[in-house]
């Protein structure tokens, strides 16, 4: 589900807003939550999962196409780690229960 989809979905669910506010919403929510990443704050939402920053430290590298070695500077990584309401909901609906796992995958 793309953003868009997201917005349609919840007009849809909620005839009362127009289309244009319910996308003013979700945009708000976004910015809030990148917002406080780009602080290095924590985004708890209960039930559904927390947002966070991991730092990267500085590391030599390589060019994969020369082998020569490269500077990597430091970087942020976002991070998302789902709530345990959001996991229990995920294995109940058994999303990819008639795939093989990758273990299984490997062994075949």
């Amino acid at each position: 589900m793309i953003k868009s989809e997201l917005v349609l979905k919840i007009a849809e669910q909620n005839p009362h807003l127009y289309q244009r506010d319910v996308e003013n919403i979700v945009n708000a929510i976004l910015d809030t939550i990148a917002d406080a990443l780009a602080r290095g704050d924590r985004v708890e939402l209960r039930g559904f999962g927390a947002f966070s920053v991991k730092r990267r430290e500085a590391r030599r590298g390589r060019n994969p196409r020369t082998g020569a070695a490269v500077a990597v500077a430091e970087k942020a990584i976002p991070v998302f780690k789902t709530g345990k309401e959001m996991r229990l909901r995920l294995n109940a609906a058994g999303i990819g229960a008639d795939e093989p796992s990758r273990a299984e995958a490997a062994v075949s």
